[in-house]
């Protein structure tokens, strides 16, 4: 039976794991994409998300609240400065998981893990990328009606 066992226990005491999970959430804040494998990035997500919601209210108690969770104060400072400010009006889901593959040495699911607002390549595409139709011609009409010239 497993009763109680829910979350990712990642092989480690629970102290290695929690200094472990703040280390990779410094990493992750700092870097804002790393690479890591699928299980650890899934365990980052979780833990992470709370962390970045705290951000998007800066007061004393929330800024204490996060240092106790991350336990490096540049961290902080970036997540509240600049991390906060990008993913102010997103509901949630500031982090997206990629799978990459496996690892060549130990055949591990390898993933990356990174901030959704900090990937200039999805989210230029949607921003710039004006939708089209695949009919042709000239808008508003049938063929046969006349065009109007606008003054």
């Amino acid at each position: 039976m497993r009763h109680r066992k829910k979350g990712f226990s990642l092989g480690r005491k629970a102290a290695h794991r929690d200094a472990m999970l703040a280390n990779m959430g410094c990493s992750l804040i700092e870097h804002k994409r790393i690479n890591t494998t699928v299980t650890k990035a899934k365990a980052l997500q979780q833990f992470i998300e709370p962390v970045i919601t705290k951000s998007k209210n800066d007061t004393t108690h929330n800024r204490r609240i996060v240092f106790s969770k991350l336990r490096q104060k540049d961290a902080v400072s970036v997540l509240f400065r600049e991390v906060a400010v990008k993913v102010g009006d997103r509901p949630g889901g500031y982090t997206r998981i990629i799978k990459l593959g496996n690892r060549l040495g130990d055949n591990a699911p390898m993933a990356m893990i990174e901030l959704v607002d900090y990937n200039e390549i999805y989210n230029a595409g949607k921003a710039t990328k004006k939708r089209s139709t695949r009919r042709g011609g000239r808008r508003g009409g049938s063929k046969n009606a006349p065009v109007r010239e606008e003054e």
